[in-house]
Formats: structure tokens, sequence, C-alpha cells
């Protein structure tokens, strides 16, 4: 695959993916870009191991963890306003959630709970919320996060279970009087 062929077929993607994990589009521009540079360097030792779209991702995510724990340490880490998760800007379909999913992006577009749930994503840690992030905005399949994160099925199982609980648990707080 030539330089051209990775950014004209995968540029959008990794701008939505970024804009989900941020929340602002000049933030997800940076951040697409960045990972877009590392992927075109990085593009020759790309063994074909796993799907090119799902390699591109995981160093998407890499990038975004590293400037979280960057801007951690500098003490200025900004929590992302999660209003834009509602909608996505590029022309890849969602994919429906499963019956067993709670409909988080439903909650989102409502009002008042959309504000209580954007509130509980922004406390969950990096690991946490890349997950939930990759299953419930991406719609990614539990293979492909466990790609994208570096880590086996089970542990997206888990984290996303624990991600799911922590959420619940946070917004009974939130709603609770």
């Amino acid at each position: 695959m030539s330089e051209g062929e990775l950014l004209d077929g995968h540029s959008q993607a990794v701008y939505n993916l970024a804009l989900r994990l941020v929340g602002n589009p000049s933030d997800a521009e940076d951040l697409a870009q960045d990972a877009l540079l590392r992927a075109l360097k990085a593009l020759p030792r790309f063994r074909g191991e796993c799907a090119l779209s799902t390699w591109i991702y995981r160093i998407t995510v890499n990038t975004w963890k590293n400037r979280v724990r960057s801007e951690k340490r500098r003490g200025f880490w900004k929590l992302v306003p999660l209003d834009v998760f509602a909608k996505d800007t590029g022309d890849e379909a969602e994919r429906p959630l499963s019956s067993d999913d709670p409909p988080l992006d439903a909650a989102l577009e409502s009002g008042e709970r959309g504000t209580a749930v954007q509130e509980a994503l922004k406390r969950l840690d990096e690991d946490s919320r890349a997950v939930i992030v990759l299953r419930e905005l991406r719609g990614q399949s539990y293979e492909q996060i466990a790609a994208v994160l570096g880590v086996p099925e089970g542990t997206v199982k888990s984290r996303l279970w624990r991600a799911r609980e922590a959420l619940k648990r946070s917004l009974k707080d939130e709603v609770a009087p």
C-alpha cells in the first residue's frame, strides 16, 4: 500500500476516532494528523497480521493515550466535552448496538441525561474510556478492540464490563438525591 492510499482510505476514519476520543474538532485534527504521520513512518514495518484499519486505530489510540499521560504529568488534563460523541462527521456507518449493549449513544443525545452520561464518561480512566468509545461509539468487535489495544479479548470484555458498571454507578450517583 502506498502512502497516498493510506491517507485517502483512512484519514476520515482516523479523524472520526480522534474526535470521539478528544471531543473537539481542533484537537481531533491535531491528534489525527499526528497519528497518520506516525502510521506513515511505521508503514514499512506493517506486517499485515491484522487489518490495516485496526493497525491505524491502534496507533491513534496509543497516540491519544500518550497525550493524555503527558498532559496529566503537566497538570492540565482537559476533560472532554462529549456532546460531539452523539454525532459522526464522517461517512462511516455506525453499527447498530446489540440488544445487550446499553443505549449509550441515545443517552448522549438526550438533554439532561446526556449531560450526566458525559460527566460519567469524563471520570473513566483512559483504558475504560477507550474501550467504551471503540465498542459503543465506533462499533468495533471485541476482536478488533483487542487488536487495537493490544490486549486479549477477555481483557476487552472485562474492561468493557467494568467501564459499564462504573458508568452505571456514576449515573446512579448523579440522579440520586
